[in-house]
Protein backbone atom coordinates (compact mmCIF):
# COMPACT_ATOMS: atom_id res chain seq x y z
CA UNK A 1 0.00 0.00 0.00
CA UNK A 2 1.21 3.50 -0.83
CA UNK A 3 1.24 6.17 1.86
CA UNK A 4 1.83 9.84 1.09
CA UNK A 5 1.91 12.64 3.64
CA UNK A 6 2.66 16.34 3.44
CA UNK A 7 5.57 17.19 5.73
CA UNK A 8 7.13 20.48 6.73
CA UNK A 9 10.06 21.80 8.70
CA UNK A 10 9.05 24.94 10.60
CA UNK A 11 11.78 27.54 11.00
CA UNK A 12 11.86 30.55 13.29
CA UNK A 13 14.20 32.28 15.73
CA UNK A 14 13.28 31.39 19.33
CA UNK A 15 13.76 34.11 21.93
CA UNK A 16 14.00 33.79 25.71
CA UNK A 17 10.29 34.48 26.29
CA UNK A 18 8.24 31.30 25.82
CA UNK A 19 5.05 33.29 25.18
CA UNK A 20 6.57 34.92 22.11
CA UNK A 21 7.81 31.54 20.90
CA UNK A 22 4.39 29.98 21.42
CA UNK A 23 2.78 32.74 19.35
CA UNK A 24 5.26 32.12 16.52
CA UNK A 25 4.66 28.37 16.68
CA UNK A 26 0.90 28.92 16.50
CA UNK A 27 1.33 31.13 13.45
CA UNK A 28 3.38 28.43 11.71
CA UNK A 29 0.80 25.77 12.62
CA UNK A 30 -1.84 27.87 10.87
CA UNK A 31 0.35 28.32 7.80
CA UNK A 32 1.10 24.60 7.68
CA UNK A 33 -2.57 23.70 8.06
CA UNK A 34 -3.41 25.95 5.10
CA UNK A 35 -0.92 23.91 3.02
CA UNK A 36 -2.35 20.56 4.11
CA UNK A 37 0.68 19.58 6.18
CA UNK A 38 0.21 16.34 8.14
CA UNK A 39 3.61 16.28 9.92
CA UNK A 40 5.06 19.58 11.15
CA UNK A 41 8.52 19.58 12.75
CA UNK A 42 9.67 22.55 14.86
CA UNK A 43 13.27 23.36 15.95
CA UNK A 44 15.06 22.06 19.00
CA UNK A 45 14.17 23.90 22.23
CA UNK A 46 11.47 25.98 20.56
CA UNK A 47 10.39 26.97 24.06
CA UNK A 48 13.39 29.32 24.39
CA UNK A 49 16.49 30.37 22.52
CA UNK A 50 18.68 27.41 23.45
CA UNK A 51 20.18 28.71 26.70
CA UNK A 52 23.40 27.76 28.43
CA UNK A 53 23.89 26.89 32.08
CA UNK A 54 21.25 27.78 34.65
CA UNK A 55 19.03 29.49 32.07
CA UNK A 56 18.15 26.08 30.57
CA UNK A 57 16.78 25.03 33.95
CA UNK A 58 14.80 28.24 34.53
CA UNK A 59 13.31 28.00 31.01
CA UNK A 60 12.17 24.41 31.56
CA UNK A 61 8.47 23.56 31.98
CA UNK A 62 6.73 20.24 32.67
CA UNK A 63 5.16 18.48 29.69
CA UNK A 64 1.74 19.72 30.78
CA UNK A 65 3.07 23.28 31.23
CA UNK A 66 1.72 26.26 29.32
CA UNK A 67 4.11 26.11 26.34
CA UNK A 68 3.41 22.53 25.26
CA UNK A 69 -0.23 22.64 26.36
CA UNK A 70 -0.80 25.88 24.46
CA UNK A 71 0.70 24.51 21.25
CA UNK A 72 -1.18 21.21 21.51
CA UNK A 73 -4.48 22.99 22.04
CA UNK A 74 -3.88 25.24 19.04
CA UNK A 75 -2.89 22.36 16.74
CA UNK A 76 -5.61 19.99 17.98
CA UNK A 77 -8.35 21.00 15.48
CA UNK A 78 -6.06 20.32 12.53
CA UNK A 79 -5.39 16.83 11.06
CA UNK A 80 -1.71 17.29 11.82
CA UNK A 81 1.00 15.73 13.98
CA UNK A 82 3.34 18.31 15.51
CA UNK A 83 6.88 17.61 16.72
CA UNK A 84 8.27 20.38 18.94
CA UNK A 85 11.42 20.77 21.00
CA UNK A 86 11.09 21.85 24.62
CA UNK A 87 12.95 21.75 27.95
CA UNK A 88 11.54 19.67 30.82
CA UNK A 89 12.81 19.70 34.43
CA UNK A 90 14.79 16.64 35.54
CA UNK A 91 15.05 15.24 39.05
CA UNK A 92 18.74 16.16 39.39
CA UNK A 93 18.27 19.92 39.00
CA UNK A 94 19.03 19.98 35.29
CA UNK A 95 16.56 19.75 32.39
CA UNK A 96 15.83 17.23 29.67
CA UNK A 97 16.15 18.45 26.08
CA UNK A 98 12.87 16.89 24.99
CA UNK A 99 10.89 16.35 21.79
CA UNK A 100 7.13 16.04 22.00
CA UNK A 101 5.05 14.56 19.19
CA UNK A 102 1.33 15.27 19.47
CA UNK A 103 -1.89 15.23 17.47
CA UNK A 104 -5.49 15.89 18.34
CA UNK A 105 -4.32 17.56 21.54
CA UNK A 106 -2.73 14.33 22.82
CA UNK A 107 0.95 13.40 23.18
CA UNK A 108 1.79 10.37 21.02
CA UNK A 109 5.55 10.19 21.71
CA UNK A 110 8.33 11.89 23.66
CA UNK A 111 12.08 11.67 23.18
CA UNK A 112 14.87 12.97 25.41
CA UNK A 113 18.08 13.92 23.61
CA UNK A 114 20.60 11.11 23.97
CA UNK A 115 23.81 12.74 22.75
CA UNK A 116 24.64 15.91 24.67
CA UNK A 117 26.84 18.51 23.08
CA UNK A 118 29.99 18.40 25.19
CA UNK A 119 32.39 19.53 22.47
CA UNK A 120 33.80 22.65 20.78
CA UNK A 121 34.06 24.37 24.16
CA UNK A 122 30.40 23.78 25.05
CA UNK A 123 29.16 21.55 27.89
CA UNK A 124 25.48 20.87 27.38
CA UNK A 125 25.58 18.24 30.13
CA UNK A 126 26.16 20.96 32.77
CA UNK A 127 22.50 21.95 32.42
CA UNK A 128 20.92 19.10 30.41
CA UNK A 129 20.47 15.53 31.62
CA UNK A 130 20.90 12.79 28.99
CA UNK A 131 17.99 10.67 27.86
CA UNK A 132 18.15 6.89 28.14
CA UNK A 133 15.54 5.61 25.68
CA UNK A 134 17.48 4.67 22.54
CA UNK A 135 14.83 4.79 19.79
CA UNK A 136 11.41 6.43 19.65
CA UNK A 137 9.08 5.99 16.67
CA UNK A 138 5.44 6.71 15.89
CA UNK A 139 3.28 6.66 12.77
CA UNK A 140 1.71 9.42 10.70
CA UNK A 141 -0.58 8.51 7.81
CA UNK A 142 0.95 5.04 7.52
CA UNK A 143 4.58 6.24 7.58
CA UNK A 144 6.85 5.43 10.52
CA UNK A 145 8.70 8.44 11.93
CA UNK A 146 11.83 8.30 14.11
CA UNK A 147 12.93 11.08 16.47
CA UNK A 148 16.42 12.59 16.77
CA UNK A 149 17.69 15.93 18.11
CA UNK A 150 20.43 18.08 16.55
CA UNK A 151 23.80 16.68 17.74
CA UNK A 152 22.32 13.16 17.49
CA UNK A 153 22.81 13.43 13.72
CA UNK A 154 26.57 13.07 14.24
CA UNK A 155 25.99 9.55 15.62
CA UNK A 156 24.91 7.21 12.79
CA UNK A 157 24.04 4.40 15.20
CA UNK A 158 20.88 6.14 16.35
CA UNK A 159 19.56 6.77 12.84
CA UNK A 160 20.34 3.16 11.88
CA UNK A 161 18.57 1.84 14.98
CA UNK A 162 15.50 3.92 14.10
CA UNK A 163 15.60 2.53 10.54
CA UNK A 164 15.92 -1.00 11.91
CA UNK A 165 12.77 -0.31 13.91
CA UNK A 166 10.89 0.69 10.81
CA UNK A 167 11.52 4.42 10.44
CA UNK A 168 10.87 5.67 6.91
CA UNK A 169 11.36 9.30 7.93
CA UNK A 170 13.67 10.91 10.48
CA UNK A 171 12.39 14.04 12.24
CA UNK A 172 15.38 16.13 13.33
CA UNK A 173 14.74 19.34 15.29
CA UNK A 174 17.96 21.34 15.67
CA UNK A 175 19.57 24.59 16.84
CA UNK A 176 22.83 24.29 14.91
CA UNK A 177 25.44 26.97 15.60
CA UNK A 178 27.00 28.77 12.66
CA UNK A 179 30.76 28.93 12.20
CA UNK A 180 33.56 27.57 9.99
CA UNK A 181 32.23 24.60 7.99
CA UNK A 182 29.18 24.25 10.27
CA UNK A 183 26.69 24.59 7.43
CA UNK A 184 28.68 22.03 5.45
CA UNK A 185 28.58 19.63 8.40
CA UNK A 186 24.83 20.07 8.82
CA UNK A 187 24.08 19.46 5.15
CA UNK A 188 26.52 16.55 4.84
CA UNK A 189 25.36 14.75 7.97
CA UNK A 190 21.66 15.16 7.14
CA UNK A 191 22.17 13.83 3.64
CA UNK A 192 24.31 10.95 4.91
CA UNK A 193 21.70 9.82 7.43
CA UNK A 194 19.01 9.87 4.72
CA UNK A 195 21.14 8.07 2.12
CA UNK A 196 22.58 5.34 4.34
CA UNK A 197 19.16 4.53 5.81
CA UNK A 198 17.21 5.09 2.56
CA UNK A 199 14.66 7.26 4.33
CA UNK A 200 13.35 10.82 4.34
CA UNK A 201 14.85 13.33 6.74
CA UNK A 202 13.05 16.49 7.91
CA UNK A 203 15.51 18.83 9.61
CA UNK A 204 14.00 21.87 11.35
CA UNK A 205 16.65 24.44 12.25
CA UNK A 206 16.37 27.36 14.63
CA UNK A 207 17.08 30.70 12.95
CA UNK A 208 18.54 33.80 14.53
CA UNK A 209 22.02 35.11 15.41
CA UNK A 210 24.82 32.53 15.27
CA UNK A 211 22.46 29.82 13.96
CA UNK A 212 22.70 28.03 10.61
CA UNK A 213 18.90 27.62 10.31
CA UNK A 214 18.84 25.83 6.89
CA UNK A 215 15.68 23.79 7.45
CA UNK A 216 15.36 21.05 4.86
CA UNK A 217 13.57 17.96 3.62
CA UNK A 218 15.76 15.28 2.04
CA UNK A 219 14.46 12.25 0.15
CA UNK A 220 15.73 8.64 0.47
CA UNK A 221 18.16 9.15 -2.43
CA UNK A 222 19.74 12.15 -0.68
CA UNK A 223 18.17 14.88 -2.83
CA UNK A 224 16.85 18.11 -1.37
CA UNK A 225 13.12 18.34 -2.05
CA UNK A 226 12.56 21.49 0.02
CA UNK A 227 14.89 23.90 1.80
CA UNK A 228 14.93 27.25 3.59
CA UNK A 229 17.89 29.54 4.09
CA UNK A 230 17.13 31.88 6.98
CA UNK A 231 14.22 33.65 8.62
CA UNK A 232 10.77 32.34 9.45
CA UNK A 233 8.86 29.94 7.25
CA UNK A 234 8.15 26.38 6.17
CA UNK A 235 10.04 23.86 4.04
CA UNK A 236 7.16 21.77 2.67
CA UNK A 237 7.32 18.51 0.71
CA UNK A 238 5.53 15.20 0.19
CA UNK A 239 6.93 12.02 1.74
CA UNK A 240 5.98 8.92 -0.26
CA UNK A 241 6.34 5.34 0.97
CA UNK A 242 6.87 4.20 -2.64
CA UNK A 243 9.99 6.39 -2.81
CA UNK A 244 11.34 4.69 0.30
CA UNK A 245 10.57 1.25 -1.14
CA UNK A 246 12.16 2.19 -4.48
CA UNK A 247 15.34 3.45 -2.81
CA UNK A 248 15.57 0.34 -0.67
CA UNK A 249 15.11 -1.92 -3.71
CA UNK A 250 17.84 -0.11 -5.67
CA UNK A 251 20.19 0.10 -2.69
CA UNK A 252 19.22 -2.69 -0.25
CA UNK A 253 21.49 -1.48 2.54
CA UNK A 254 19.15 -2.56 5.32
CA UNK A 255 19.17 -6.14 4.02
CA UNK A 256 22.88 -6.25 3.23
CA UNK A 257 24.21 -4.87 6.51
CA UNK A 258 26.30 -7.33 8.50
CA UNK A 259 25.71 -5.76 11.91
CA UNK A 260 22.69 -4.73 13.91
CA UNK A 261 22.66 -2.08 16.65
CA UNK A 262 22.70 -3.17 20.28
CA UNK A 263 20.85 -0.29 21.97
CA UNK A 264 22.58 -0.20 25.35
CA UNK A 265 23.19 3.46 26.32
CA UNK A 266 26.70 4.41 27.36
CA UNK A 267 26.78 5.47 31.05
CA UNK A 268 26.16 9.17 31.56
CA UNK A 269 29.61 9.75 33.09
CA UNK A 270 31.19 8.75 29.79
CA UNK A 271 28.69 10.83 27.82
CA UNK A 272 29.93 13.93 29.62
CA UNK A 273 33.62 13.57 28.77
CA UNK A 274 34.93 15.50 25.77
CA UNK A 275 37.81 17.66 24.70
CA UNK A 276 37.21 21.39 24.51
CA UNK A 277 38.03 23.45 21.46
CA UNK A 278 36.65 26.81 20.35
CA UNK A 279 33.45 27.36 18.39
CA UNK A 280 30.23 25.89 19.69
CA UNK A 281 27.51 24.01 17.92
CA UNK A 282 24.58 22.01 19.15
Amino acid sequence: MTYRIRVAAAQFAPVEDWRTNLARCRELVDRAAAEGVELLVFPEASIARLPDGARAVTAAQPLDGPFVAGLLAHAAPHPMTVVVGTLVPSDDGRAFNTLVAARGGEVVATYRKLHLYDAYGIRESDSIAPGQQPAVTFTVGGLTVGLMTCYDVRFPELARLLAERGAQLLALPAAWFDGPLKRVHWETLCRARAIENTCYLVGAGAAGPHRVADSLVIDPAGAFVSRLDDGRGLAVATADSDEVARARALSPLMKQRRFTINPVPVPADRAGSATSTPNGEH
